[in-house]
This record gives C-alpha cells, sequence and structure tokens, in this order.
C-alpha cells in the first residue's frame, strides 16, 4: 500500500540530511530557518513531482549516496549532478523517474557543484521539529544526519500529477564564481570596503552549511574601530561577517540567528543559492552593488 512506501538508506556519502523550505518565525526566540541550503535546487524537485515544497527531501553532500526503495517511489534529481544509477542503468537529472520496489538509486561524486537533491513524491516522513523536518546542523534540531541502515517512510502522493518531463537549467561552473552584495549594514567597520570586491576569495575546506570561510588577503579593521566590537545584532542567510582575523564568512542556511562581528554586505537573494554550490577550493569573486 502507498503508506508503506519507505527508502531503505545502504550508504549516506560524506553527509545527507532530510531538509525541506525550514523552521519559519522562530528567529525571536533564538531558532533560525535553515532549510535547504541551495532552495532553487530543492523547489525544482517539489515541482517537478507535483508537490508543494513542504515536502521533505534528501540534501546530499558531494555525493555517496545509495538508497532502496520499498514499494514502488517516483524520484526526482536536483542540484549539483552527480553521476547516478538505477541498479546499473544511467538516471538522468531535472526530471521525474520511478524507483520500483527492491531498486537502488546511487548517486557518485558530483562533477561540478557541491549539494544534490534527492526529492521523492509524498515527500519524506520524518517527525517534524517546530513545523519543519529539516535537520540544523547548528542547533541539533531536526533529523540526525542519515545512517545506513535508516529506513525514510515515504508521506502519501498528493493529488495532483507531475506535468514535466524534463526542466531546462543553466549549467553549474567549477571556474571562479561571481556574487553579487549589498553593502552594509556595517560596511563602515573595515578600513576599506572595496577591498571585498578587489580581493579573489577562495572557499575554504573548513565551510559548511552554517557557512562559508573565504581565504584571502585579510581585510583590515577601520582606524577608529581597533580593539573595539559590537554587541550582538540579528544577522540573515547571505551575510557577509568580517572576524577579527579579516577572513570573511558567508552564512548559509544554518547561519547563527545574531552575531557580533560586523556584517560589511549581504549577497542578493538570488546569489545565496549558487554561494551554497560553491567546492572547496573554488575561487569567488563579490561584486559590490551600489543600489
Amino acid at each position: 500500500m502507498a503508506r508503506d512506501r519507505a527508502l531503505e538508506v545502504l550508504a549516506t556519502g560524506p553527509l545527507t540530511l532530510v531538509q525541506d523550505v525550514g523552521r519559519v518565525g522562530y528567529a525571536a526566540i533564538g531558532v533560525g530557518r535553515s532549510g535547504a541550503a541551495d532552495r532553487e535546487a530543492f523547489q525544482l524537485g517539489a515541482r517537478l513531482l507535483g508537490q508543494t515544497y513542504a515536502a521533505a527531501a534528501l540534501e546530499v553532500t558531494f555525493g555517496g549516496l545509495s538508497i532502496r526503495a520499498r514499494g514502488d517511489v517516483q524520484l526526482a534529481l536536483t542540484g549539483a549532478p552527480t553521476p547516478a544509477d538505477v541498479d546499473g542503468r544511467g538516471i538522468g537529472y531535472f526530471g521525474p523517474f520511478l524507483l520500483c520496489d527492491g531498486q537502488v538509486l546511487t548517486l557518485g561524486t558530483p562533477r561540478v557543484g557541491l549539494r544534490s537533491y534527492v526529492s521523492v513524491r509524498g515527500g519524506v516522513d520524518v517527525p517534524p521539529v517546530l513545523g519543519s523536518r529539516s535537520a540544523d546542523t547548528l542547533s541539533g534540531l531536526g533529523p540526525e544526519p542519515l545512517r545506513a541502515g535508516d529506513v525514510l517512510s515515504v508521506g502519501p502522493a498528493p493529488a495532483a500529477y507531475p506535468n514535466v518531463d524534463l526542466a531546462p537549467v543553466p549549467p553549474l561552473s567549477a571556474e571562479m564564481l561571481t556574487l553579487h552584495a549589498l553593502r552594509g549594514p556595517r560596511d563602515g567597520w573595515v578600513a576599506d570596503i572595496d577591498a571585498l570586491a578587489a580581493t579573489v576569495w577562495t572557499v575554504s575546506s573548513h565551510s559548511d552549511r552554517v557557512g562559508i570561510r573565504l581565504n584571502g588577503e585579510p581585510l583590515q579593521r577601520h582606524a577608529d574601530r581597533t580593539g573595539k566590537e559590537l554587541p550582538s545584532e540579528g544577522v540573515v542567510r547571505g551575510s557577509i561577517q568580517v572576524p577579527t582575523g579579516g577572513q570573511p564568512v558567508v552564512f548559509l542556511a544554518d547561519h547563527p540567528v545574531t552575531g557580533g562581528y560586523p556584517v560589511v554586505a549581504v549577497l542578493v537573494d538570488q546569489d545565496i543559492d549558487r554561494a551554497a554550490q560553491a567546492v572547496p577550493g573554488q575561487q569567488i569573486r563579490i561584486v559590490l552593488d551600489r543600489h
């Protein structure tokens, strides 16, 4: 029966999490939104399967996931493309396909990008926490990272049927990534905010869902701010924060709701998802928009 459908986890790769659109409306009590790091890729997976964004999916970091179907399930792959196969038969991205009872889906390592999404028609049915099934790696809210042997129930399929066979998606690139940002609110805390845009930054291997750590020529504090610190204030996804060492951090999905280091710029919303696909070692240039 449909309610008995499930996904059995055989292997997880470096990190596989359950994610949806996140916890909305709890920042005032210190709970961040979390949710899919690449929101556009997650939302595309839901649309391909004819369901709402409330349906949880699997976010796979750097490939390596292997799952077996219990009952027939319809899936869609989005985000960073990996070599993917069902029982050895190649499967493409950005379109729905059927994983029949007992068949195994396996994802390799992404050719470009970092995070892939496995959406399932009906959604991954784990218990919600504060209205969301998202795993927040900073607070620990939501389901634990997946482990081999986990069995994930699949929710009931929606009444609507998928009506798209294949979605055209711009390819990801391993070349230098250009991200646009707006200045402020604390751009005066660095000696030269234009140095943020003039520097070619490299994504650190210490980056995660909380934020991307950037390596490059450190930004210097303004002389008037030397030795001073800000009281903690609210921060948002896409904030570019500069700790005392001068190496910027770009906040992603699991960012804290407050921070005491100056936020000198904020990524424009459409570029935050692109930032979430940046891999360690990739170069980034930040363009400061004046309006």
